[in-house]
């Protein structure tokens, strides 16, 4: 069984950075993808970037791309999003989510494991 646990976030003025982790168990496989998404109140689940595993190919949404990087650290099974020049529209629950396929980055159901969630809120 796959296990996901969140740290990280918090509340920053715009302009400031954070960095997400998520440690990840369980995820045993050479191929397949993780993920950040995030919801903001009243809005649907969107995807915010993607790593594909094994060839560490990387997916961003257009509204984080040279702002938002996504890593991860193979040896110690953890994930990574160094969020930077936050912005108040960045505010949101992100959530750390694992695949076992190369279905479509930005779809949730692409995905069928998900971490705990963590707050990020960005003051104007």
């Amino acid at each position: 069984q796959v296990q996901h646990v969140q740290s990280g976030g918090g509340s920053v003025q715009a302009g400031g950075s954070l960095r997400l982790s998520c440690q990840i168990w369980g995820f045993t496989y050479n191929f397949g993808r993780m993920a950040w998404f995030r919801q903001a109140p009243g809005k649907e689940r969107e995807g915010v970037a993607a790593i594909n595993i094994g060839l560490n190919r990387t997916y961003y949404a257009d509204s984080v791309k040279g702002r938002f990087t996504i890593s991860r650290d193979s040896a110690q099974n953890t994930l990574y999003l160094q969020m930077n020049n936050l912005q108040p529209e960045d505010t949101g629950m992100y959530y750390c989510a694992t695949a076992k396929t190369y279905a479509t980055w930005y779809e949730p159901v692409s995905f069928d494991a998900w971490g705990q969630g963590t707050q990020v809120t960005v003051s104007s």
